[in-house]
Protein backbone atom coordinates (compact mmCIF):
# COMPACT_ATOMS: atom_id res chain seq x y z
CA UNK A 1 0.00 0.00 0.00
CA UNK A 2 3.12 2.04 0.56
CA UNK A 3 4.84 1.67 -2.32
CA UNK A 4 1.25 2.87 -4.24
CA UNK A 5 1.35 5.92 -2.08
CA UNK A 6 4.01 7.92 -3.94
CA UNK A 7 2.78 7.80 -7.41
CA UNK A 8 -0.35 8.62 -6.61
CA UNK A 9 1.21 11.64 -5.16
CA UNK A 10 3.24 12.41 -7.91
CA UNK A 11 0.25 11.72 -10.64
CA UNK A 12 -1.81 14.17 -8.26
CA UNK A 13 1.26 16.89 -8.36
CA UNK A 14 1.71 16.57 -12.21
CA UNK A 15 -1.60 16.87 -12.78
CA UNK A 16 -2.06 20.19 -10.93
CA UNK A 17 0.89 21.62 -12.70
CA UNK A 18 -0.90 21.21 -15.94
CA UNK A 19 -4.05 22.38 -14.81
CA UNK A 20 -2.04 25.84 -13.60
CA UNK A 21 -0.76 26.26 -16.63
CA UNK A 22 -3.75 25.89 -18.41
CA UNK A 23 -5.02 28.35 -16.36
CA UNK A 24 -2.08 30.93 -17.76
CA UNK A 25 -3.06 30.26 -20.96
CA UNK A 26 -0.08 27.55 -22.31
CA UNK A 27 -2.09 25.80 -24.99
CA UNK A 28 0.82 24.17 -26.76
CA UNK A 29 3.20 21.06 -25.42
CA UNK A 30 6.72 21.63 -26.19
CA UNK A 31 7.68 18.08 -26.91
CA UNK A 32 6.05 15.23 -28.84
CA UNK A 33 5.31 13.37 -25.39
CA UNK A 34 5.23 14.39 -21.78
CA UNK A 35 9.34 13.48 -20.47
CA UNK A 36 9.32 10.72 -17.64
CA UNK A 37 11.26 12.41 -15.12
CA UNK A 38 11.27 9.13 -13.03
CA UNK A 39 12.47 7.00 -15.60
CA UNK A 40 15.97 5.53 -15.55
CA UNK A 41 18.17 7.09 -18.54
CA UNK A 42 18.37 4.77 -21.62
CA UNK A 43 21.54 4.47 -23.37
CA UNK A 44 20.62 6.78 -26.20
CA UNK A 45 19.66 9.95 -23.69
CA UNK A 46 23.08 9.37 -22.06
CA UNK A 47 24.80 9.39 -25.35
CA UNK A 48 23.30 13.19 -26.16
CA UNK A 49 24.98 15.85 -26.13
CA UNK A 50 25.35 17.76 -22.27
CA UNK A 51 22.77 20.71 -23.31
CA UNK A 52 19.75 18.37 -23.51
CA UNK A 53 20.72 16.86 -20.25
CA UNK A 54 19.19 19.71 -18.50
CA UNK A 55 15.64 18.87 -17.93
CA UNK A 56 15.66 21.56 -15.14
CA UNK A 57 15.72 24.76 -17.01
CA UNK A 58 12.70 26.13 -18.56
CA UNK A 59 12.66 26.85 -21.76
CA UNK A 60 13.21 30.13 -22.58
CA UNK A 61 9.90 32.47 -23.62
CA UNK A 62 10.74 33.19 -27.46
CA UNK A 63 10.05 29.82 -27.84
CA UNK A 64 6.06 30.29 -27.25
CA UNK A 65 4.08 31.78 -29.83
CA UNK A 66 2.83 34.22 -27.63
CA UNK A 67 5.35 36.85 -27.92
CA UNK A 68 5.14 37.53 -31.60
CA UNK A 69 1.34 37.67 -31.49
CA UNK A 70 1.21 41.40 -30.47
CA UNK A 71 3.16 42.65 -33.55
CA UNK A 72 0.96 40.69 -35.89
CA UNK A 73 -2.37 42.40 -34.31
CA UNK A 74 -0.91 45.63 -34.29
CA UNK A 75 -0.44 45.30 -37.75
CA UNK A 76 -4.12 44.18 -38.85
CA UNK A 77 -5.43 46.51 -36.60
CA UNK A 78 -3.51 49.53 -38.34
CA UNK A 79 -4.56 48.14 -41.31
CA UNK A 80 -8.51 48.78 -40.89
CA UNK A 81 -9.38 51.42 -42.33
CA UNK A 82 -13.33 51.25 -40.91
CA UNK A 83 -15.25 49.63 -38.22
CA UNK A 84 -16.13 46.63 -40.72
CA UNK A 85 -12.78 46.14 -41.66
CA UNK A 86 -11.39 46.01 -37.67
CA UNK A 87 -13.91 43.31 -37.52
CA UNK A 88 -13.29 41.37 -40.20
CA UNK A 89 -9.01 41.84 -38.74
CA UNK A 90 -10.15 40.92 -35.06
CA UNK A 91 -11.80 37.93 -36.65
CA UNK A 92 -8.70 36.98 -38.74
CA UNK A 93 -6.46 37.54 -35.29
CA UNK A 94 -4.54 34.12 -34.07
CA UNK A 95 -5.75 33.08 -30.89
CA UNK A 96 -6.93 30.34 -28.79
CA UNK A 97 -9.50 32.05 -27.72
CA UNK A 98 -11.35 31.88 -31.30
CA UNK A 99 -11.62 28.35 -31.43
CA UNK A 100 -13.43 28.03 -28.09
CA UNK A 101 -15.98 30.77 -28.32
CA UNK A 102 -19.05 30.28 -30.52
CA UNK A 103 -19.43 34.27 -31.91
CA UNK A 104 -17.27 37.22 -32.37
CA UNK A 105 -18.55 40.09 -30.04
CA UNK A 106 -17.29 43.10 -31.80
CA UNK A 107 -19.81 45.99 -30.46
CA UNK A 108 -23.27 47.08 -30.20
CA UNK A 109 -25.16 50.79 -29.72
CA UNK A 110 -24.54 53.96 -31.82
CA UNK A 111 -20.97 54.60 -32.94
CA UNK A 112 -22.14 58.42 -33.57
CA UNK A 113 -23.00 58.69 -30.68
CA UNK A 114 -20.27 60.29 -28.70
CA UNK A 115 -20.08 58.13 -25.44
CA UNK A 116 -18.16 54.97 -25.89
CA UNK A 117 -18.48 52.10 -22.58
CA UNK A 118 -15.64 49.46 -22.71
CA UNK A 119 -16.29 46.68 -21.11
CA UNK A 120 -14.40 43.50 -20.16
CA UNK A 121 -15.08 40.03 -22.00
CA UNK A 122 -18.55 38.59 -23.50
CA UNK A 123 -20.11 35.93 -21.04
CA UNK A 124 -22.34 33.34 -21.86
CA UNK A 125 -24.97 35.18 -23.43
CA UNK A 126 -22.93 37.23 -24.96
CA UNK A 127 -20.87 34.44 -26.66
CA UNK A 128 -24.12 33.17 -27.63
CA UNK A 129 -25.85 36.13 -29.19
CA UNK A 130 -22.63 37.95 -30.43
CA UNK A 131 -23.54 41.43 -29.15
CA UNK A 132 -21.92 42.76 -25.96
CA UNK A 133 -24.13 43.17 -22.42
CA UNK A 134 -27.21 41.36 -23.78
CA UNK A 135 -27.23 39.17 -20.81
CA UNK A 136 -28.09 39.84 -16.79
CA UNK A 137 -25.46 42.40 -16.71
CA UNK A 138 -26.08 44.00 -20.11
CA UNK A 139 -29.95 44.54 -19.41
CA UNK A 140 -29.15 45.92 -15.84
CA UNK A 141 -26.51 48.50 -17.72
CA UNK A 142 -29.54 49.28 -19.54
CA UNK A 143 -31.54 50.30 -16.25
CA UNK A 144 -28.54 51.88 -15.15
CA UNK A 145 -28.09 54.28 -18.02
CA UNK A 146 -31.72 54.76 -18.74
CA UNK A 147 -31.81 56.60 -15.09
CA UNK A 148 -30.06 59.24 -16.32
CA UNK A 149 -31.49 59.54 -19.79
CA UNK A 150 -29.28 57.30 -22.13
CA UNK A 151 -30.11 54.46 -24.25
CA UNK A 152 -28.39 51.91 -26.14
CA UNK A 153 -29.44 52.26 -29.85
CA UNK A 154 -29.22 55.97 -29.45
CA UNK A 155 -27.16 57.58 -26.64
CA UNK A 156 -23.88 55.13 -26.51
CA UNK A 157 -21.67 52.40 -27.81
CA UNK A 158 -20.65 49.26 -26.38
CA UNK A 159 -17.60 46.70 -27.34
CA UNK A 160 -15.25 45.08 -24.97
CA UNK A 161 -11.29 44.50 -24.57
CA UNK A 162 -11.43 40.98 -25.87
CA UNK A 163 -13.67 39.88 -28.43
CA UNK A 164 -13.96 36.51 -28.02
CA UNK A 165 -15.58 34.51 -24.63
CA UNK A 166 -12.93 33.24 -22.14
CA UNK A 167 -13.79 29.71 -21.38
CA UNK A 168 -15.82 29.43 -17.94
CA UNK A 169 -16.51 32.79 -18.27
CA UNK A 170 -12.86 33.31 -16.40
CA UNK A 171 -10.51 36.16 -16.09
CA UNK A 172 -8.92 37.44 -19.20
CA UNK A 173 -5.10 36.67 -19.13
CA UNK A 174 -2.22 39.95 -19.60
CA UNK A 175 -1.35 37.84 -22.85
CA UNK A 176 -4.60 37.92 -24.39
CA UNK A 177 -5.06 41.59 -23.35
CA UNK A 178 -1.94 42.45 -24.56
CA UNK A 179 -3.22 40.68 -27.87
CA UNK A 180 -6.28 42.64 -28.25
CA UNK A 181 -5.49 45.97 -26.98
CA UNK A 182 -4.33 47.21 -30.83
CA UNK A 183 -7.76 46.16 -31.95
CA UNK A 184 -9.37 48.35 -28.77
CA UNK A 185 -7.21 51.24 -29.43
CA UNK A 186 -7.78 51.07 -33.06
CA UNK A 187 -11.84 50.69 -32.37
CA UNK A 188 -11.71 53.71 -30.22
CA UNK A 189 -9.61 55.59 -33.07
CA UNK A 190 -12.11 54.76 -35.68
CA UNK A 191 -15.42 55.68 -33.73
CA UNK A 192 -13.76 59.32 -32.34
CA UNK A 193 -15.84 59.60 -29.25
CA UNK A 194 -16.17 62.96 -27.09
CA UNK A 195 -15.87 60.62 -23.74
CA UNK A 196 -14.76 56.87 -22.43
CA UNK A 197 -16.70 55.17 -19.99
CA UNK A 198 -14.43 52.47 -18.68
CA UNK A 199 -16.24 49.41 -17.31
CA UNK A 200 -14.93 47.62 -14.55
CA UNK A 201 -11.26 46.82 -13.39
CA UNK A 202 -9.78 44.99 -16.50
CA UNK A 203 -10.89 47.69 -18.91
CA UNK A 204 -9.70 50.44 -16.43
CA UNK A 205 -6.53 49.37 -15.73
CA UNK A 206 -6.11 48.40 -19.15
CA UNK A 207 -6.49 51.30 -21.28
CA UNK A 208 -5.05 53.78 -18.42
CA UNK A 209 -2.16 51.74 -17.83
CA UNK A 210 -2.90 52.19 -14.25
CA UNK A 211 -2.06 49.40 -11.15
CA UNK A 212 -4.75 50.72 -9.33
CA UNK A 213 -7.70 48.69 -8.64
CA UNK A 214 -10.93 49.94 -9.95
CA UNK A 215 -12.24 50.83 -6.45
CA UNK A 216 -9.44 53.52 -6.56
CA UNK A 217 -10.02 54.78 -10.27
CA UNK A 218 -13.18 55.42 -10.65
CA UNK A 219 -15.69 58.24 -9.46
CA UNK A 220 -12.91 60.42 -11.57
CA UNK A 221 -12.47 61.28 -14.72
CA UNK A 222 -9.14 60.17 -16.54
CA UNK A 223 -7.49 60.33 -20.08
CA UNK A 224 -7.08 57.55 -22.60
CA UNK A 225 -3.86 58.32 -24.93
CA UNK A 226 -3.18 56.31 -27.87
CA UNK A 227 -3.79 55.71 -31.96
CA UNK A 228 -3.37 60.01 -32.18
CA UNK A 229 -6.75 60.40 -29.76
CA UNK A 230 -6.28 61.61 -26.15
CA UNK A 231 -9.85 60.96 -24.79
CA UNK A 232 -11.52 61.67 -21.18
CA UNK A 233 -12.61 58.36 -20.01
CA UNK A 234 -14.68 57.62 -16.73
CA UNK A 235 -13.99 54.80 -14.80
CA UNK A 236 -16.99 52.48 -13.00
CA UNK A 237 -18.11 49.77 -11.56
CA UNK A 238 -18.81 46.34 -13.95
CA UNK A 239 -22.36 46.18 -13.85
CA UNK A 240 -21.79 42.45 -13.44
CA UNK A 241 -20.07 43.49 -9.90
CA UNK A 242 -23.05 45.39 -8.81
CA UNK A 243 -25.37 42.44 -9.36
CA UNK A 244 -22.71 41.09 -6.47
CA UNK A 245 -22.16 43.32 -4.65
CA UNK A 246 -24.97 45.79 -4.36
CA UNK A 247 -23.71 47.75 -2.00
CA UNK A 248 -21.44 49.30 -4.26
CA UNK A 249 -24.21 50.96 -6.62
CA UNK A 250 -24.48 53.24 -4.67
CA UNK A 251 -20.77 54.66 -5.64
CA UNK A 252 -21.86 53.82 -9.34
CA UNK A 253 -24.34 55.87 -8.87
CA UNK A 254 -22.33 58.96 -8.10
CA UNK A 255 -20.33 58.01 -10.76
CA UNK A 256 -23.48 58.27 -13.34
CA UNK A 257 -24.33 61.32 -12.19
CA UNK A 258 -20.73 62.94 -12.69
CA UNK A 259 -21.09 61.51 -16.26
CA UNK A 260 -24.21 63.19 -16.77
CA UNK A 261 -23.33 66.58 -15.66
CA UNK A 262 -20.55 66.37 -17.61
CA UNK A 263 -22.46 65.70 -20.73
CA UNK A 264 -24.35 68.05 -19.71
CA UNK A 265 -21.84 70.49 -19.83
CA UNK A 266 -21.65 71.73 -16.12
CA UNK A 267 -18.40 69.85 -15.66
CA UNK A 268 -15.49 69.91 -17.85
CA UNK A 269 -13.16 66.93 -17.38
CA UNK A 270 -8.99 67.69 -16.73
Amino acid sequence: MERNEAPRAEREALLAALRLQVEWGADEALEVAPVDRFAAPTAAAVALPAPALRPSLAPPPVALPVPAAPAAAARLAAGAGDLAALKAAIAAADSPLRDTATNLVFADGNPEAGLMMIGEAPGADEDRLGRPFVGASGQFLDRMFASIGLERSRDFYLTNILPWRPPGNRSPTDAEVTLFLPFVLRHIALVRPRHLVLLGGVSAKTLLRAKEGITRLRGRWHRVEGEGVSLPALATLHPAYLLRSPAAKRDAWADLVLLRRTLDGAITPG
